[in-house]
């Protein structure tokens, strides 16, 4: 399994690679997602390794985030865009490349449908259901080893509120502690008070511990409109971050 983890990191490295163009956006689009992959690979092989998985869950975890985002790379190039929306679905694309690759068939099936499954489910609102929870506890572990990334990927582009106002009922949604649907984003607001949001979604204090250490909810915060509301859903969610913070991680598979 060792062996087979360096071989697909000098595969992933040289893929990437291959997506280099002289042409400066999509070039600069490629070297964000190239540097994105590093991160992730990096925080499931760390937040694995703090949960005390053993060697093998350890290396997969690691693969998991090394091959989390193989589809954004053709996504891009195919269609100069990251914008599921006004493309397709990278996580669903991830899973059709890596099912090309000659380094994933090496895997068992198991390890091959875990590492699958995981991919497919690391962007999307829920986690697909399944009574496996093998596979449910690896897609929990992707999911936060790219949230953590992504609010440091997107933390530079945070700017002060421009009065554009929420859509209905995000709000109310911010104050409950829910989370809303991704496809009725309105406004810049909209999309700081999702990416909030995102701190319900985090499954392992050892990754919100690491949100919170990091300023991100607070720089967060401070760029939203200064209303009862975004007080009050913001008091909210400083409580649960606490209390899940202070709470001790568990793998239970």
């Amino acid at each position: 399994m060792k062996a087979l983890l360096a071989q697909m990191h000098q595969w992933m490295a040289d893929y990437m690679k291959s997506f280099y163009n002289e042409d400066e956006k999509i070039q600069a689009a490629i070297l964000l997602k190239e540097e994105h992959t590093g991160y992730v690979t990096e925080i499931s092989r760390d937040l694995a390794a703090h949960l005390q998985l053993s060697g093998h869950d350890c290396q997969l975890a690691e693969m998991m985030g090394l091959f989390h985002d193989i589809g954004r790379f053709r996504q891009f190039t195919l269609y100069q865009t990251f914008n599921d929306a006004q493309s397709e679905d990278h996580a669903a694309l991830s899973v059709k490349v890596l099912h090309e690759l000659p380094v994933a068939a090496e895997l068992s099936p198991e390890d091959q449908a875990l590492l699958f499954f995981a991919v497919a489910n690391h962007n999307k609102k829920e986690i697909a259901p399944t009574r496996d929870k093998r596979k449910l506890f690896f897609a929990r572990l992707l999911r936060d080893a790219d949230k953590l990334d992504i609010y440091r990927v997107l933390s530079p582009f945070l700017a002060p509120s421009d009065g554009g106002g929420f859509a209905p009922g995000f709000l109310a949604k911010f104050i409950a502690g829910e989370q809303v649907d991704y496809t009725r984003i309105e406004t810049q607001d909209d999309r700081k008070l999702v990416r909030l949001m995102w701190v319900y979604d985090v499954n392992f204090s050892w990754t919100l511990q690491r949100i919170q250490q990091r300023g991100y909810i607070d720089r967060i915060i401070a760029c939203l409109p200064d209303i009862p509301e975004v007080a009050e859903g913001a008091a909210r969610l400083r409580t649960y971050t606490a209390e899940k913070c202070a709470a001790a991680d568990t793998v239970d598979f």
